[in-house]
């Protein structure tokens, strides 16, 4: 009696003290908890039920040739950190004399039988078959492809309506909130996994139009093309890509970037995207400076195509672009974003800031080319005095360096302990200009150097593979 007294004691005291008795939990967060907040779902049986019917295998044949797509192959091409879920299910990585088989996932998205998948699923396909939860299989065709965001339409003929996947909005995504991918991982049709949203607006080095859903719901092989679900069995994303050498991380198409892409392949087959026809950087920290204007206003013009829109237009390097028919622009992901929803043939107005003074410039919007690479030619040049060495950038250097410019000058070669080492210079930079003089090539290079050294410091506007533009500082 007198034990269970003292024990009844100790838990008043522990629940004074502020924790709840037996659990090490604060009574204040205990408290919380008892609002009605449901950390954990239950179980995800009713979605899987509802959604699951929708949700497809999808088994290609084609000839055997790699499939370039904007995320590599995960052995060389590509971003190498990066790669799909197209492959042989079982990790067979024996070359094919003739034809090759890969499996994928989609959603039916419409009664009538149009699909949504990845590019990279179906890309060169000779022949594609869908096969549904219920066993029936049908041959389908493309209706439209889009690689650079890595989306595809596809279409299969059925006697009787499809079961179809409602749409949601990702732009209510929470960052921790629940999701549910849907796929074939492996060949093993229709898994089902959940995890939370890890963070929106990630950028893997894909492309132009980066803003992926990152999520730990378990995606492998086999998933690409499936669908991301929220809770109430919505399509918020399509899985698209993994870390090659990570572990519960991947990456998703925010459905509402697909629903505008995948209705211009239903009507045109093909997504067209307005094109300014310039190269663009984010302007921050010594960028910022060098340029004497507050971080975040603007982007930095680096390169005017010759001949396109904002050529003709008399758009300059080294131009800041402030606005873009009337809206306001802070970064080059927005930019990019905006010019793509210009029509083609429409001209808009562009506020530009050129040597400190703001420009209007009306531009006539073009049609977004597939790639910039241009040609140089090939120069090299002895170490200088600084300890490095430079070429010319070629249009395959540049494609190496995941750059859509092929001018400037690459730095080959730095020798340890040099001044160039110490001010980080690194082998396969791109040098572009030498205190704010353009770099076409290692004999401009040359040059710049040879004028400017009696100004003391050399400036030098760097591009680094996958680290944008940056200053360094030759003492």
């Amino acid at each position: 009696m007198l034990q269970r007294f003292k024990f009844k004691k100790l838990a008043i005291a522990l629940t004074l003290f502020g924790f709840v008795a037996g659990s090490g939990i604060p009574a204040a967060t205990a408290a919380k908890k008892d609002t009605g907040v449901q950390m954990v779902p239950r179980d995800f049986s009713a979605l899987s039920a509802k959604v699951g019917p929708a949700v497809v295998n999808i088994q290609v044949e084609k000839a055997a040739q790699p499939v370039r797509h904007p995320f590599g192959d995960g052995h060389g091409g590509g971003r190498r950190h990066f790669r799909d879920f197209f492959s042989n299910p079982f990790g067979d990585q024996t070359p094919r004399p003739h034809r090759q088989s890969g499996l994928g996932t989609g959603f039916i998205i419409d009664p009538q039988g149009y699909i949504v998948t990845n590019n990279h699923v179906v890309a060169d396909a000779d022949n594609i078959k869908v096969v549904l939860q219920d066993e029936r299989e049908f041959d389908a065709t493309i209706v439209g492809r889009d690689p650079q965001t890595d989306l595809a339409l596809i279409k299969v003929a059925s006697a009787k309506e499809l079961p179809a996947v409602p749409l949601g909005k990702s732009a209510d995504l929470a960052v921790g909130e629940w999701v549910v991918a849907i796929g074939n991982p492996f060949g093993l049709e229709h898994t089902v996994t959940a995890g939370i949203v890890s963070a929106k607006g990630r950028m893997i080095g894909s492309g132009p139009y980066d803003d992926y859903i990152q999520t730990d719901a378990s995606i492998n092989p086999g998933n690409s093309g499936g669908p991301l679900l929220n809770m109430q069995g919505e399509v918020v994303g399509i899985n698209t890509a993994i870390i090659a050498s990570g572990q519960g991380i991947g990456f998703a198409i925010p459905i509402d970037m697909a629903n505008d892409i995948v209705a211009q392949l239903k009507a045109e087959g093909e997504v067209t995207r307005g094109w300014l026809g310039v190269t663009i950087q984010d302007l921050k920290g010594d960028l910022a400076s060098y340029y004497n204007v507050a971080e975040g206003r603007g982007v930095l013009v680096t390169q005017v195509v010759p001949g396109d829109p904002a050529d003709k237009a008399g758009m300059q390097a080294n131009d800041i672009i402030l606005k873009v028919d009337g809206s306001q622009v802070n970064s080059s992901r927005a930019l990019t974003a905006k010019a793509a929803g210009l029509a083609v043939g429409e001209r808009v107005d562009v506020t530009v800031l050129r040597n400190g003074k703001e420009k209007n410039l009306t531009i006539k919007v073009g049609r977004r080319p597939l790639s910039l690479a241009q040609s140089g030619k090939t120069e090299s040049t002895k170490e200088t005095e600084y300890g490095l060495r430079v070429s010319d950038l070629t249009p395959e250097m540049a494609r190496q360096l995941n750059s859509d410019d092929a001018r400037g000058a690459v730095v080959t070669a730095v020798k340890p302990g040099s001044k160039a080492a110490q001010a980080g210079l690194r082998e396969g930079d791109v040098i572009v200009e030498v205190n704010r003089q353009a770099v076409d090539s290692a004999k401009d290079f040359k040059l710049r150097v040879l004028k400017h050294k009696q100004d003391g410091d050399l400036k030098l506007l760097v591009k680094r593979a996958n680290g944008g533009l940056r200053v360094v500082v030759l003492s």
